[in-house]
This record gives structure tokens, C-alpha cells and sequence, in this order.
């Protein structure tokens, strides 16, 4: 049976999250006068990437709340104990950089006007809904999606088929007949192929050396690869019409 929908992570798969982190903690840090401690800003951002990280999979694995999980990385990277009101302020301040930088990678937009016509889409992210949809609102492209569907409301987080097959429900089709696109080859793509998911991994980076194998993710480069892969009778790379 054909692929009638495709189901989509957010962060680093349509939105290009770690430009935007890097550029909003460089711009934090500047403002905040706190690079005093550090040799370089690229050294401080590799610390606050490694913390964002650790305090992230701590989230993932159920140890920690979504915004416990944030205060914690402001906790662990200042390294100084801060009352929950304090962390949530200085995640505010960097909150505002980070969202003047925020952007869809440029080949967002001509695939999803590409594949409008011929597929259903919707969105599944381990993040919380209440960010999630906001970002999708800035951004411009919240409307193209039936349903968005977040891990901290799901109660159940990717690589989990749980998580895969909540999407799959929500647009009341089985697993065989959706694609999941996302850019993590464990957490998207290792896990919607288990889940019984066409899986489809973005490598932009081609930050990976190998292949997953049969049965394992299909691997591209760029979302305009993907028409081909689903099959779909596109003009792909028109220019968009959504505003």
C-alpha cells in the first residue's frame, strides 16, 4: 500500500535548530558578560551543547520534566545553585535571542508545497506542544500540518514505537502507510523503522558514515530528495505559493 502521509520531527529537520541555539547563546553570553571564563565563545557553546544534551536524554529517559530539564541546563552550565524562578528567568533572556534566529532550512517550503497535494502531514516531536506549536505559528507553517503531536504531552517519547504509532493514529492510518522524516539516525530513524514506519533520515551534515542497512532508514541529504522516495508525482522545486 502506497505512503499517504508523512509525518515530521521539527528541530533540525524543518527548523534549523542548532543555527539558532548557537546563534542565540553567543548572543546571550555577550549580553549576560559571561565569557570571561571561557577562551573562546565556540568554547563556551561546545559547553552549553554538551549540558543541552545531558539534561535533554535526561528528560527523554523520564528523569527529569520539560522545564525541570531547562532549569537544570542553566544549573549545570553556570554552575551555580539557582532557585527555579532564577533559572527560568535566564532561560527567558537566552529564550529571546534564540528566537530572533530562528529559521526553516531552505528546502522546507518547496517540499511541502511539493507534496501538498498528494500527502497528508503532521508533526511529532519529543519536545512540549506549548513550544512547539508557537514555533511552528512563527515560523509560518503551523497550518500544513493536520495534527502536531509532542512527547511531553504523549507521555511517551521517541525512539519508543509508541510515540510513532500515536501519530499514525492520529491520522487514523496504519504504520505501512506513513513516512517519518527526522534527523537523529537512532531516535528518528531507527526508531520509526522499527515502529513499522517508512523511515526517512536527514543527513544534512552527512555528520555519519554508514548506512542502517535493509529494513533500516532510508538516508538522504536534502528534503528534496524525498518526492522521489515516497513516489509522489510532483513538480518539485516550484517556487512556493504560501505566504
Amino acid at each position: 500500500m502506497s505512503i499517504r502521509a508523512v509525518v515530521w520531527d521539527v528541530d533540525d529537520t524543518l527548523f534549523d535548530y542548532t543555527a539558532a541555539d548557537r546563534a542565540g547563546m553567543r548572543g546571550h553570553l555577550l549580553a549576560e558578560g559571561l565569557l570571561g571564563g571561557y577562551d573562546s565563545v565556540e568554547q563556551a557553546l561546545v559547553r552549553w551543547r554538551r549540558v543541552t544534551d545531558a539534561q535533554w536524554a535526561r528528560f527523554s529517559a523520564g528523569e527529569a520534566t520539560f522545564q525541570g530539564q531547562r532549569r537544570d541546563r542553566v544549573r549545570v552550565f553556570l554552575g551555580t545553585e539557582l532557585t527555579d524562578a532564577e533559572a527560568d528567568e535566564w532561560f527567558e533572556r537566552y529564550m529571546g535571542h534564540y528566537e530572533a534566529a530562528w529559521a526553516l532550512f531552505p528546502d522546507v517550503l518547496p517540499v511541502l508545497d511539493a507534496l501538498a497535494a498528494s500527502h497528508r502531514h503532521a508533526v511529532l516531536s519529543n519536545s512540549s506542544l506549548t513550544v512547539q506549536d508557537r514555533k511552528l505559528r512563527v515560523l509560518g507553517v503551523h497550518d500544513r500540518f493536520e495534527s502536531i503531536l509532542c512527547a511531553a504531552e504523549l507521555g511517551v517519547s521517541k525512539p519508543e514505537a509508541g510515540a510513532f504509532h500515536a501519530a499514525c493514529a492520529a491520522l487514523d492510518l496504519a504504520p505501512h502507510q506513513v513516512a517519518y522524516v527526522g534527523d537523529h539516525p537512532e531516535i528518528d530513524g531507527r526508531g520509526a523503522a522499527d515502529a513499522g514506519l517508512l523511515s526517512v533520515w536527514i543527513d544534512r551534515d552527512g555528520a555519519y558514515t554508514s548506512d542502517d542497512g535493509p529494513g533500516g532508514p532510508r538516508r538522504i541529504a536534502s528534503l528534496a530528495e524525498l518526492p522521489a522516495i515516497l513516489g509522489a508525482d510532483t513538480r518539485f522545486g516550484a517556487p512556493s505559493t504560501f505566504r
